[in-house]
């Protein structure tokens, strides 16, 4: 058990309200991104094991580690568990954040293409 009255076991039996007031609490006074990412993903297999009303749970509170904090390898990892929780914007904008050098890669592989086909059809009118 930590400071903040998060186990396992409680992560697992109380109320929305108490988990959601205790990972908040948790997470405002560590800033501890990776830590708070773990619970929020326990208690998605709460939800798909017991409790729907555990859907989406804190979602601004993921959208904020995630949009507003430094990128780490806990957010790289597990990003893929909370796609439900971004819009088609925001989750390109993650995946730019999270992923630099391949969505570098990706725009210079599409400007590429993009010249390459103009070329061949400049070729093909002459």
């Amino acid at each position: 058990m930590n400071d903040y009255g998060i186990t396992n076991q409680k992560l697992f039996t109380l109320s929305r309200q108490t988990v959601e007031k205790r990972i908040r609490k948790f997470y405002h006074e560590t800033k501890d991104g990776s830590a708070t990412i773990e619970l929020l993903i326990a208690l998605q297999v709460r939800a798909d094991l017991c409790e729907a009303e555990f859907t989406h749970i804190l979602s601004g509170l993921v959208n904020h580690i995630f949009l507003k904090t430094r990128s780490t390898a806990a957010m790289r990892r597990y990003y893929i568990y909370f796609t439900d929780y971004f819009g088609k914007k925001d989750w390109q904008l993650l995946n730019a954040k999270l992923f630099p050098a391949q969505t570098y890669v990706a725009e210079e592989s599409e400007e590429f293409h993009t010249q390459t086909n103009q070329l061949v059809e400049g070729v093909a009118e002459s």
